[in-house]
């Protein structure tokens, strides 16, 4: 082979690769973004405080696996939600409202749930005070 037919087979392998790729990106689903991402950035403050209020006051809510339960324990009676985010699909995502007895506690149903890695996003209320807590769990 001399080298003429090296670069042609060498541009030829380029096109194809680009081609893939092209394939490829025309396939990824919809949900692979955040379509509320301005809006999120607008609030970022507003977040991070709340986040920052959960190590100032000590908030930490207690999270673990009952069978087909995920309970939830807060320091004190709290109000909000609380959000099931699959990373791997926006589709699945859950929401619960929360509203926990006077010993700060709840059990969330798992029923119908997907085995695996999922984000608990949890936004409440207590004792005048707004908490942001996210943790990585696995079902």
């Amino acid at each position: 082979m001399n080298w003429g037919k090296g670069i042609i087979l060498g541009m030829g392998l380029f096109m194809l690769f680009i081609l893939v790729l092209c394939f490829k990106m025309f396939r990824l689903p919809v949900d692979e973004y955040d379509h509320h991402y301005y809006e999120k950035g607008l609030n970022f403050n507003k977040d991070y405080d709340k986040e920052k209020q959960v190590t100032l006051d000590n908030a930490q809510p207690w999270i673990s696996l009952s069978g087909t339960n995920l309970q939830l324990k807060f320091k004190d009676e709290a109000n909000g939600t609380a959000k099931l985010v699959r990373p791997a699909s926006a589709t699945l995502d859950r929401l619960f409202i929360v509203n926990t007895d006077k010993k700060g506690l709840i059990d969330l149903p798992l029923t119908n749930l997907v085995k695996g890695r999922w984000r608990v996003v949890l936004e409440w209320k207590s004792n005048h005070k707004n908490y942001l807590y996210e943790k990585e769990v696995n079902l």
